[in-house]
């Protein structure tokens, strides 16, 4: 019995062999290192025939199956270009698309301000009404009035609308009567017009600024002074300035269309120059504007000016001051030209004359020129030079109002505000030069008459008209 139990048991090995299934499971000396959720790239593939509705796998899945587990038909081969390649080609898509609109608007504007040019200067006058409105309405559209509804202040904009009406009666009315002067007070229907026309002018201006005041509300007061502040500034600068150009039509079209023309030149000259050799960026206010472009657009200016110039005041309805509204480019035409327009000559210095004459191969002692080419070359500098800071001031303040454009009333080129604020500078700049420097001020029928009507009684008026017949009576001429 006792050697029995010594003997161990030929089960007991067997038994001792075995090892728990916990001990397995944690025990791999063989085995790499299993790599982090994170180290594991997620790329899920299925075959093209299953069923991926019925039988999709989880979210959480995060198996690597290789391209040899399927045949060569489940795997879908298409290439499709990268996020970034798509965006670029749709940007290139809609830019050209722009280009194209903007090319075509742009041509659409040059036939039809062609046409009204060659229709007279009253069609040109509407013109710039109708700009200067527009103009208008998107600047002061800019300015509202933070929590409040139209309901609210109905008079808002009709105030806004009155003031500009009131200030354009007077400024066009100025000018109707000093440029008709022979029409306004010989007739009798508008003579008290005439005579009465700023009195009349500050009146209406008062019963809007009483309309102002009976509107305002105690909760917007500041926003409401505000906008009376814009609307005055939007005046100032805006119609003002439409005020002055309307005075170069009347002084004669070609100081309209050639001021008119350099700056749309300069524009233009600016962008070629800046899209082939441009790279030093100009103002921080217009980061599209460069150096090279700036200066290269200087130089083009100034020869474009000359030979434009030049070529429009040859036609004398072109450099006419206004007499009549009715005419347009196939009426007869005449007057004494400025004497800016008349050619003269100018004797070349001897040195000089050799040295041209030999290099022409044919004697060369004068140049012709016209007093007018000169005005052209600073009329052009100021294109050039100045007028785009116009477009530089408009440029901030599209930024200030955080906005691309204006508006929207040419299409490709924003609103109308983008397309002229370089010229209400130009414009304002013409007239001042035209009559500091180059208009003529002499006595002409129309001031005759305003002086008689304005500063003779009934009876002398008759007097003066007696002795005047009197006069002409003994100089042969009747009347």
């Amino acid at each position: 019995m006792s050697t029995r139990k010594s003997e161990p048991s030929p089960e007991a090995p067997r038994t001792r062999s075995r090892s728990p299934p916990a001990a397995v499971s944690t025990f791999h000396p063989n085995l790499p290192p299993l790599p982090t959720p994170s180290e594991v790239p997620i790329v899920r593939k299925r075959k093209a025939s299953q069923d991926l509705t019925s039988n999709p796998l989880p979210k959480e899945s995060k198996v690597e199956l290789a391209d040899a587990d399927y045949p060569d038909d489940t795997v879908d081969d298409t290439i499709l270009p990268p996020p970034s390649q798509q965006t670029a080609e749709e940007e290139k898509a809609k830019k050209m698309r722009n280009v194209g609109t903007r090319t075509l608007w742009t041509l659409i504007m040059i036939s039809g301000f062609l046409t009204l040019l060659a229709m007279g200067h009253a069609y040109m006058i509407v013109l710039v009404l109708l700009c200067q409105s527009v103009v208008y309405r998107e600047v002061t559209s800019l300015f509202t009035l933070r929590g409040e509804s139209e309901s609210e202040d109905p008079w808002r904009k009709t105030l806004n609308w009155y003031f500009f009406a009131v200030t354009n009666y007077f400024l066009y009315g100025e000018s109707i009567i000093y440029y008709f002067k022979h029409v306004m007070f010989a007739d009798v229907l508008f003579l008290p017009f005439a005579t009465n026309h700023r009195l009349i002018s500050f009146m209406l201006y008062t019963i809007g600024f009483v309309g102002f005041v009976a509107s305002l509300k105690k909760q917007y007061l500041k926003q409401q002074f505000g906008m009376f502040c814009w609307v005055h500034m939007s005046l100032l600068v805006i119609v003002v300035s439409s005020h002055f150009i309307v005075n170069n039509i009347l002084e004669g079209l070609i100081w309209f269309w050639v001021p008119a023309s350099l700056v749309i030149c300069n524009d233009v000259f600016a962008y070629i120059w800046g899209i082939t050799v441009g790279r030093t960026p100009l103002i921080k206010l217009s980061p599209k504007k460069t150096v090279e472009g700036f200066v290269g657009a200087f130089f083009s200016t100034l020869l474009f000016s000359l030979v434009w110039g030049t070529l429009f005041m040859r036609y004398d309805y072109m450099i006419c001051p206004v007499k009549d509204l009715g005419v347009s480019v196939l009426s007869s035409v005449s007057c004494n030209p400025n004497p800016v327009f008349v050619w003269r000559e100018w004797e070349i210095w001897t040195p000089l004359r050799f040295g041209l004459s030999s290099l022409l191969r044919r004697p060369v002692t004068k140049i012709p020129y016209a007093p007018y080419q000169f005005h052209l070359l600073v009329m052009a500098t100021f294109a050039s030079l100045v007028a785009p800071f116009g477009g530089f001031f408009a440029s901030g303040f599209k930024r200030a109002f955080d906005i691309k454009d204006f508006g929207d009333s040419i299409p490709g080129h924003g609103g109308m505000t983008d397309r002229m604020d370089c010229q209400f500078l130009m414009g304002m700049f013409s007239y001042v030069y035209y009559s500091s420097l180059i208009r003529e001020h002499h006595v002409t029928v129309g001031s005759v008459i305003q002086t008689i009507v304005s500063g003779l009684t009934l009876d002398e008026q008759v007097e003066l008209f007696r002795d005047l017949k009197r006069y002409l009576d003994g100089r042969g001429v009747s009347v």
